[in-house]
């Protein structure tokens, strides 16, 4: 029998999620780095039996209010997943500020702001908990535990199963340069046309990279342009998004550390020359919009709960892994 939650009942929370990039090159399904834009979030408990969503933003005209919304079933998930009642009735008003379909875990995001919101209202927000639930949901955990963390963070499954994550350092000198195309791939798209297997050389030289970017982010970015290099993603999604690798393969010959950000079709860059990157970008491909981007230093927001009027100013959260 699940276990009562506590009394909801006129609580209010607010929640705010960084977009994250997946991957970076070599990364494949373990690398995620967070970025500066951000979906908000108000989640109020009614005693009504009633659920009203409100969506304002990227993809307002696109995402359903209703019971299928993202951020409601992952709330739904975790409510179930602590053993707590759901709430009888919730408002939820969501201020999108991520792009839907470019490759920046606007998914991920949306199921980070469920799963924390649902553990803040039972009184049980323990970021490990978030970071493992979310990324079960979201299938992998490269832009989940991004937005639950921020900075970069590298992610396995331990042998028990269960999510982990680092938190590597990141230079200050490097900046993350975007660039979104007007138009949406559907992540299930991309991941299709990947192979079963791949060469064995391919995936020894794909986890030398791997390693590498650990290294140039943290000691030396004159590293980054080779340390981006992958093997076993890119190039077989190049028909899924051309115009999208043809702006990587510029970047790349111009020794610009550029990558297909996630699943696509965005294209990330990790510079010390942010300008630089903006203006040959800008130059090379039509039909995308560049900007600079901040590294948050720290992941999911969850404040203002309210029990009955009356303001929690600290909520108790638990579980952050070290960084390294």
């Amino acid at each position: 029998m699940a276990r009562s939650a506590p009394d909801l009942a006129e609580r209010t929370v607010s929640v705010r999620v960084p977009a994250s990039s997946a991957n970076l090159g070599p990364g494949f399904d373990s690398m995620g780095l967070a970025l500066g834009l951000w979906d908000e979030y108000d989640v109020s408990v009614e005693a009504a039996g009633v659920l009203e969503i409100v969506v304002e933003g990227e993809g307002a005209s696109e995402v359903p209010t209703d019971e299928s919304h993202l951020v409601y079933r992952s709330m739904q998930t975790m409510w179930a997943h602590l053993g707590a009642d759901a709430p009888a009735g919730l408002r939820l008003r969501a201020r999108n500020g991520v792009p839907h379909g470019r490759g920046l875990g606007s998914s991920a995001s949306a199921i980070v702001a469920g799963v924390s919101a649902a553990a803040a209202l039972a009184g049980r927000l323990d970021l490990a908990e978030v970071a493992h639930v979310a990324s079960r949901l979201e299938g992998h955990p490269d832009n989940a535990t991004a937005s639950v963390y921020g900075g970069l963070t590298l992610s396995w499954e331990d042998d028990g199963g269960r999510t982990r994550t680092v938190r590597p350092p990141v230079l200050p000198s490097i900046a993350a340069v975007v660039f979104v195309p007007e138009h949406q791939l559907a992540t299930e798209r991309a991941r299709k046309v990947l192979p079963d297997s791949v060469p064995r050389r391919d995936a020894g030289l794909n986890s030398a990279r791997a390693a590498l970017l650990m290294y140039a982010v943290s000691h030396d970015p004159a590293y980054l342009h080779d340390a981006t290099r992958d093997w076993l993603h890119q190039e077989y999604r190049r028909g899924a998004f051309e115009s999208s690798m043809a702006l990587v393969d510029d970047l790349r010959a111009d020794g610009h550390a550029a990558v297909i950000s996630g699943a696509g079709p965005s294209v990330l860059v990790l510079t010390t020359t942010p300008a630089a990157v903006l203006r040959r970008g800008s130059s090379a491909v039509d039909g995308f919009a560049g900007q600079v981007l901040d590294i948050p230093a720290s992941g999911v927001e969850v404040t203002g709960i309210k029990v009955t009027g009356i303001e929690v100013t600290s909520i108790e959260v638990i579980g952050v892994e070290p960084s390294v």
